[in-house]
């Protein structure tokens, strides 16, 4: 039931996220007078929809995006008229065709609310308008997180309850990567075979009082100690002695995390402490995730031959690569079907919903049409040309024909759909493994 849950709340966060974005473009559209006659979420069949003034607003059938439809998206061929024979070359049909059907939308009285009558700076701000309604969302959601809710363990990590969150399942290395599988030859944790359950406040370590919220202390307790241990559990008002055997393995060090110690192992992860912080670690928070984001994009590509190998050919998923809004929604759905506590799974949906907006605000921004980058870079060429121009005393020089991007547009298009599909595939048959 949580699982579905939270399939449910991520998918719906991300279609919000989708509309809020399209809302932007839509309200810098009518603050400049340009005409809207559709607003949808989704593409393809309707599924729903109302007119309300002189837009159509709506939901389609396929959950992959949305858009906004402004007429006079295209400028005229120049010293050409709409409607005239079609001209020869690969390409040209197809740009005329779509010439005459941006053509088509414009009544005689709209003739001044076309988007590519407006000056260049305004249809900068139209088309950039969608993904920084994304980065003020994903500062917004930030900002609720860790000023609001804060971060788990205080602003070092060290800040834990004695209350156990999770027991880990089965013995792996530090070095091995996040799963939660455990694989056939790992032993069961101290912890699992002890019968350590989430909940359970560990109140006593080897018969000595364990001082509340002192995770720290009794970490290192765990650590020194070794063989079969006695630990004090408060459960449901009751306290019960239950007496796992500890193992020597690999862990990382508690004071230089990137560092490998051999030490003695439970199996138990605590219920942190949220302690707010103030809007300089939101500001550090949503850089960081910037960069970090951005750098993904720029490695997309390189991703694609294991994404593919992942989806079709049964090689391991990379765990650090790209997921869809299909593997997005999945992995909220494992973390609150997880068992942890209910500040826990707020807090990870709206960080998760978060980077989803990072991702969409960076991603549009790409100079590529059919993305707003696409319609934003002609624009900033424009206000160049007719800078220039005025400089050099020489008449304005008129749109740029971003007409001409077409045929790119269309090949990034196929080349989105492809992408999505077998990000798709490899999120319904080879997921990204959680450690939860």
């Amino acid at each position: 039931m949580m699982f579905v849950l939270g399939i449910l709340l991520l998918f719906v966060g991300i279609m919000v996220s989708v509309a809020w974005h399209e809302l932007g473009h839509y309200l810098a559209a009518k603050k400049f007078g340009i005409k809207v006659p559709e607003f949808f979420v989704g593409f393809g069949k309707t599924v729903w929809s109302r007119k309300v003034g002189e837009t159509e607003f709506g939901v389609k059938a396929i959950p992959l995006g949305g858009y906004i439809r402004m007429i006079g998206m295209l400028p005229p061929a120049k010293g050409e008229t709409l409607g005239r024979s079609r001209r020869t070359g690969p390409f040209q049909g197809l740009i005329d065709d779509a010439r005459q059907q941006s053509a088509q939308d414009v009544l005689p009285q709209d003739a001044d609310r076309q988007f590519y009558t407006r000056a260049p700076w305004k249809r900068i701000v139209v088309m950039a308008a969608g993904p920084f309604q994304n980065l003020i969302l994903a500062v917004v959601l930030f900002a609720i997180a860790i000023m609001g809710i804060g971060v788990a363990g205080g602003a070092d990590g060290t800040q834990n309850t004695t209350t156990i969150s999770q027991v880990s399942q089965c013995v792996l290395p530090a070095s091995a990567p996040a799963t939660n599988e455990c694989p056939a030859d790992a032993p069961p944790t101290p912890a699992a075979a002890a019968g350590i359950q989430p909940g359970d406040e560990i109140v006593a370590f080897n018969g000595a009082p364990v001082v509340e919220n002192d995770w720290r202390g009794l970490q290192e307790a765990i650590r020194a100690a070794s063989g079969t241990v006695t630990i004090t559990v408060e459960r449901d008002g009751q306290r019960l002695d239950l007496t796992p055997t500890l193992i020597r393995t690999e862990a990382r060090d508690l004071d230089e995390p990137s560092r490998i110690v051999e030490a003695s192992f439970l199996g138990v992860t605590p219920v942190p402490i949220f302690v707010p912080q103030g809007p300089g670690v939101v500001v550090a928070q949503v850089g960081d995730v910037v960069v970090r984001t951005g750098q993904a994009i720029i490695n997309l590509p390189e991703r694609l031959p294991n994404l593919f190998g992942s989806a079709f050919l049964g090689a391991e998923r990379d765990q650090d690569g790209p997921v869809g809004i299909v593997g997005v929604s999945r992995i909220g759905g494992e973390y609150l079907s997880a068992g942890f506590t209910a500040t826990q799974e707020i807090l990870f949906l709206i960080n998760l919903l978060a980077l989803v907006n990072i991702s969409l605000f960076l991603f549009n921004l790409l100079p590529l049409p059919p993305l707003d980058g696409g319609q934003i870079f002609p624009a900033l060429w424009e206000a160049v040309k007719k800078r220039i121009a005025r400089l050099r005393g020489k008449p304005d020089p008129g749109p740029v024909d971003a007409a001409k991007l077409l045929p790119v547009a269309y090949v990034v298009a196929l080349a989105f759909i492809g992408w999505s599909a077998i990000l798709l595939v490899a999120d319904l048959i080879n997921p990204i493994a959680t450690p939860f």
